[in-house]
């Protein structure tokens, strides 16, 4: 135990400067410690020790912290590329959501056979189905990729903006829908290049919102034919598959096990290291 010596006294009749008084224990604390570190002590009871950043840093306010793992914008071929005016379905203005904190992954479930060129008709085909034989007021999914890794604007909104989505029942709030052109049950090979594609895209719109892809994040579920019933908050992958929020075998197998590749290279693009990644909804 360190002692502390007393402070001797002024002459007499001299008036001594007035001093804040410090409790006993913190004294004996500070007696201990070299007069700098004695300094900052003091500095860290008065401000109260909150901060769970290294020492000596100053943490960042959360809006500069999701800007610093902000991911490039990849090119996103826009929805005048396959919805002519012939197909187009008068449709009600796009509702949007505060931000987009998850990503659901799907697949088409249609030929894999095709040729990139085809793709705005097949993405045409796909919109036609949802709207005029499901009764869908717009194409369900956000984005589409083809697997020559071509990014296409799907539902009508802006790219840039958290559009609620019809992708992924009881979970279309807050999350983004990307299908991928094609079926990829087991033993159907990804190609490369749509998985690269699929993983700068979740980068970026996930990076807009400061989500590590990596992460699990809290949902609620809006609808009971989901995994969850309604008003159930699950927790996610941030990166999911269609499969996590809804009974169905989508995106296939072969390309959820793709997923975890997906989620790293998104990560990267983010600049994020390979610390790990916290629960929780930004």
């Amino acid at each position: 135990m360190c002692a502390l010596r007393p402070a001797p006294h002024g002459p007499r009749g001299t008036r001594r400067p007035r001093r804040t008084r410090i409790p006993g224990p913190l004294l004996v604390l500070l007696g201990c410690l070299p007069g700098l570190a004695a300094v900052a002590a003091l500095g860290a009871c008065a401000g109260g020790v909150d901060d769970a950043s290294p020492a000596g840093r100053t943490p960042r306010p959360a809006a500069a912290r999701a800007a610093g793992h902000r991911a490039a914008r990849p090119p996103v071929v826009p929805r005048a590329a396959w919805l002519d005016a012939l197909a187009r379905h008068a449709q009600p203005p796009p509702r949007y959501d505060d931000k987009a904190v998850a990503v659901f992954v799907h697949h088409t479930d249609s030929p894999n056979g095709y040729d990139c060129a085809d793709a705005p008709r097949i993405i045409r085909s796909l919109y036609t189905g949802q709207t005029a034989a499901r009764g869908w007021d717009d194409i369900g999914y956000n984005f589409l990729v083809d697997r020559c890794g071509t990014v296409y604007e799907g539902r009508a909104g802006g790219v840039d903006r958290a559009v609620t989505g019809a992708h992924t029942q009881g979970f279309n709030h807050r999350t983004v829908g990307i299908a991928a052109l094609g079926t990829f049950t087991a033993g159907v090979p990804v190609p490369q290049a749509m998985v690269d594609a699929i993983a700068a895209l979740a980068a970026w719109k996930l990076g807009l919102s400061g989500v590590d892809p990596r992460a699990h994040v809290r949902l609620t579920s809006s609808n009971s034919h989901s995994r969850y019933a309604a008003g159930t908050t699950a927790t996610l992958p941030a990166l999911a598959g269609h499969r996590d929020g809804f009974m169905t075998s989508c995106p296939g197998a072969a390309l959820a096990a793709r997923l975890p590749e997906i989620r790293e290279t998104a990560a990267r693009l983010q600049g994020r290291t390979a610390a790990h990644a916290l629960t929780g909804t930004p």
